[in-house]
């Protein structure tokens, strides 16, 4: 088997970091980017999430969770709970324990691909009202069948060292917030960018979900390096969008009485690369996002 160019560590709680080893010109690295799976919904759209997850397979391109995996809204407490937006797999009465346990069966394909585990509303919620984590119990499981899954904040950082062979060859930062608010009908949560952009400064790509929004914005900024050259920079802000598909034809529901438009669904690749000459080897020259419809 041939040895993965990448290797995952937690350096924090909510400090993640990827080793990757690009030994030759044009070598690349995936990641998938995920948040808002709501994979416990019955309104996934589980095919693609399917199609996402082989795609990464097929890459060996680890797989970075944002929060809301879990929808979990239909237990005995929860005033939002709903018969119709409940799986059979889980009509039972241990639901949040079936939650963990059949998401785990579902991605034991992928165990050595799952890596950083954000958490969502959705699973602070449960935190709070139920006192359990629904994440830590979902990470600690696929370790226990083999996994490398760990538990991340509610935001937090991933680190992806690159390096040719023994020599260090730079760095991209992510920084990563599940979300706020209701992301704007007008504004669809860009108006973030700029805020984000100013206590969140040394990020290369700040990724963020919870509005069920896809657009990618770049925010370019200059700084002073140690030679006295002024040097240009790009921060690039992607909302990842999720998979969950509420309007369907429109004709009833809370998303449609709340007055919601059609969202778009899926992930965001990130696409990271061994640049082709010395001159090239700037932060905005070593990655790309692409959306993954």
């Amino acid at each position: 088997m041939t040895k993965s160019p990448w290797n995952f560590r937690e350096a924090s709680r909510n400090v993640h970091v990827f080793d990757i080893n690009l030994e030759r010109i044009g070598d690349e690295q995936w990641f998938l980017l995920q948040s808002d799976v709501h994979w416990d919904n019955p309104k996934c759209d589980r095919a693609k999430l399917k199609k996402h997850l082989e795609e990464a397979k097929l890459r060996n391109a680890p797989i970075l969770d944002f929060g809301d995996f879990f929808c979990a809204m239909q237990g005995k407490y929860d005033r939002r709970s709903s018969k119709k937006d409940i799986r059979p797999e889980h009509q039972n009465n241990h639901y949040l324990d079936s939650l963990v346990n059949t998401a785990v069966e579902y991605l034991k394909p992928y165990k050595h691909l799952i890596t950083v585990r954000g958490t969502g509303n959705h699973e602070s919620a449960i935190h709070k009202n139920h006192e359990t984590d629904l994440t830590e119990r979902f990470a600690e499981r696929l370790r226990s069948v083999g996994g490398i899954a760990r538990r991340g904040g509610y935001s937090g950082y991933v680190r992806l060292n690159m390096s040719n062979g023994s020599r260090p060859n730079g760095s991209i930062l992510l920084w990563y917030f599940h979300g706020s608010g209701g992301g704007g009908p007008v504004t669809r949560g860009v108006i973030q960018t700029n805020r984000q952009s100013v206590y969140v400064s040394d990020a290369d790509i700040i990724a963020t979900g919870h509005v069920h929004e896809s657009w990618q914005v770049a925010v370019e900024k200059i700084r002073l390096n140690v030679k006295d050259k002024v040097v240009l920079e790009r921060q690039t802000h992607v909302k990842i969008p999720g998979y969950k598909e509420e309007y369907c034809d429109g004709y009833g529901g809370w998303h449609i009485e709340t007055g919601k438009p059609p969202k778009p669904t899926g992930a965001w690749w990130l696409r990271i690369w061994q640049p082709s000459s010395e001159k090239q080897r700037r932060k905005s020259a070593e990655y790309e996002l692409h959306e993954a419809k």
